[in-house]
């Protein structure tokens, strides 16, 4: 299923087709095509150049670590979560590795990362599916992150597969139209408020 946005400017084909399904195909994702998406995050852009950040990823064909990632996703997202054949964490360093002081940034530029990763897996034809919904004590705990890392969102990487196969309701989210706000609400000049005239 593809549901490319619905722009008021035109803007590259690979953002207006990237979007977040719920529903994947059971498809193992070549190691290739992961190699492909985690030399994109690599490249992302960072302060310092610091490249704050951390993939925790398990395929589903490693049985063990594929069951203890799903452990760390809320039940609420378990039900179409499962279903994708690689999960994974995003994380960011807390302090910056030349000076040990502590980033700002870090998980600004590991949200950078992502997007890159995520734009990479367009590309390929993949989707992805970026989660708040994971339990970050426990993953913390599961895979032994460090103190000086921050795990920062969980996410599911597959091929898209068919609405139908979700619930109900999630089908009912699946085919909803896709909507933004404008980017009047959000571009100021002038000041805070200030819709900018060329948006």
């Amino acid at each position: 299923m593809e549901k490319p946005a619905l722009t008021d400017h035109e803007i590259h084909p690979l953002i207006a087709q990237r979007w977040s399904p719920r529903a994947f195909d059971s498809k193992l994702v070549e190691t290739g095509k992961l190699a492909q998406l985690f030399e994109a995050a690599r490249w992302a852009s960072s302060c310092f150049n610091d490249q704050p950040w951390a993939f925790i990823i398990a395929t589903k064909d490693d049985t063990v670590n594929y069951q203890k990632m799903l452990d760390c996703i809320v039940p609420g997202n378990v039900v179409w979560a499962q279903v994708a054949p690689v999960l994974g964490l995003i994380v960011a360093q807390k302090a910056f590795k030349h000076n040990g002081k502590p980033n700002a940034w870090g998980e600004y530029d590991a949200g950078q990362a992502a997007a890159t990763l995520v734009l990479q897996a367009t590309a390929l034809n993949l989707v992805v599916h970026q989660m708040g919904g994971f339990d970050a004590t426990k993953a913390i705990a599961t895979f032994n992150i460090p103190e000086t890392a921050r795990p920062i969102a969980a996410i599911a990487i597959g091929y898209a597969g068919e609405t139908s196969n979700l619930p109900a309701d999630l089908q009912e989210r699946e085919n909803a139209p896709r909507d933004r706000y404008p980017s009047s609400s959000f571009v100021f000049t002038g000041g805070w408020g200030n819709s900018a005239p060329f948006v």
